[in-house]
């Protein structure tokens, strides 16, 4: 739920379900946020701050609801490019940037521009996948439910490296820097990872990025594939984040092309996540409805995306997300999709099988149709803390 703080920022207000509720004013708060969006895109000066669109959004956009304040976002920063005005107020540095090797007794972090030094470290099997995760803004280190519940998920399976990026403080900013951050990001990531090369065959790398995350991972891929000319096995990303990041404009975000296969679950579509299809395989559970269900408003439903992915890496939810190739969530319902055999998730069988995936979910955790078994909470647990 880290996106509280975003809208909460922006707008200076905090959001609840209640957002939700003011959708049912239709058309006119719809409408009158495009319009006050649209104005403030237009006084635009030759040369803006980003502290400034900050200043202007809250000031013109207090009291919406969640979905307009994240179009206005979008609408403000995407003029800002087009008139090349804006610029990111806080620069990424590479020394205070670190990979943190993850286990489930102990974490060692090592900054990214020394990350030979980790695939050094005993704990480090060469022999096994490497996952990385990246997480999107005003995520820390330390305090994010994203990275415990995935780094747990896979911990319980024993079978690979997990890593986290610990960004600093450069996805922990006002949300326009943070994404003028993200290529820059990916590129560090990028160059620790191309470090790996002869260590870990690339199609052995995973990289997961929820929200800015998932843009910050397709700009590492592209970065790797410079340096050593091959491509990374896999990117996820987890509802990849659509405000600043639209086709034909400054900002790239994560895409087909970025690693041999790239899957996308799209969990709040054409709000605080992409809508569009942006990779290999696109994953809809819940259709394009944008509050998927068991969702009120729309941070619950962009953090699902990350919640799904980890209840399918517990061992037995594998093929707990089965999908259908198909063009609509009503085709599915009625049963005009044909067959539900396409997992979504963990289970990376599908690398030949691209399009658009459809599926339903449960409102509630397990979020898994098929089995709906439950996790096993010590499941993943440090065995050195085990009597």
């Amino acid at each position: 739920m880290r996106l509280i703080f975003l809208i909460g920022v922006f707008t200076g207000l905090g959001f609840s379900s209640t957002s939700a509720g003011l959708l049912g004013k239709g058309k006119d708060i719809l409408g009158s946020g495009v319009d006050i969006a649209t104005g403030v895109a237009k006084s635009i000066p030759d040369y803006l701050e980003p502290r400034q669109i900050f200043d202007l959004g809250k000031q013109s956009l207090l009291g919406y609801p969640v979905e307009v304040v994240a179009s206005a976002i979008n609408s403000i920063c995407s003029a800002a490019q087009n008139t090349n005005s804006i610029k990111s107020q806080v620069t990424p540095e590479l020394s205070r940037m670190a990979f943190q090797l993850m286990t489930s007794c102990k974490n060692y972090s090592y900054p990214i521009d020394q990350a030979d030094k980790m695939w050094s470290n005993p704990d480090f099997d060469p022999k096994k996948k490497t996952v990385l995760l990246a997480t999107g803004w005003t995520t820390t280190i330390n305090e994010t439910g994203t990275i415990y519940a995935i780094s747990k998920a896979y911990f319980c399976r024993g079978d690979v490296n997990f890593i986290a990026v610990d960004a600093a403080n450069y996805v922990d900013t006002l949300y326009s820097w943070a994404a003028l951050n993200t290529e820059e990001i990916g590129n560090f990531i990028g160059k620790g990872l191309s470090l790996l090369k002869g260590k870990v065959p690339s199609n052995k790398i995973h990289l997961i990025g929820h929200s800015l995350g998932a843009h910050i991972v397709g700009s590492a891929g592209r970065t790797y594939y410079d340096l050593t000319g091959e491509y990374i096995g896999r990117i996820t990303g987890l509802d990849p984040a659509k405000p600043c990041f639209n086709e034909g404009e400054q900002l790239t975000g994560l895409s087909r092309g970025d690693a041999l296969y790239v899957d996308i679950i799209h969990s709040n579509p054409g709000n605080l996540g992409k809508r569009e299809p942006i990779g290999d395989s696109d994953f809809y559970p819940s259709g394009l409805d944008p509050l998927i269900k068991g969702c009120l408003h729309m941070i619950c439903a962009h953090a699902r995306a990350w919640e799904i992915y980890a209840e399918s890496v517990y061992p037995g939810n594998e093929e707990n997300f089965m999908s259908a190739k198909c063009n609509s969530q009503n085709k599915l319902i009625q049963g005009k999709c044909g067959e539900l055999n396409v997992p979504m998730g963990y289970v990376d069988k599908h690398f030949n099988t691209k399009g658009n995936f459809f599926l339903e979910v449960n409102g509630n955790a397990p979020f898994g149709k098929k089995q709906g078994i439950t996790i096993d909470e010590s499941c993943g647990a440090c065995v050195a803390n085990k009597n």
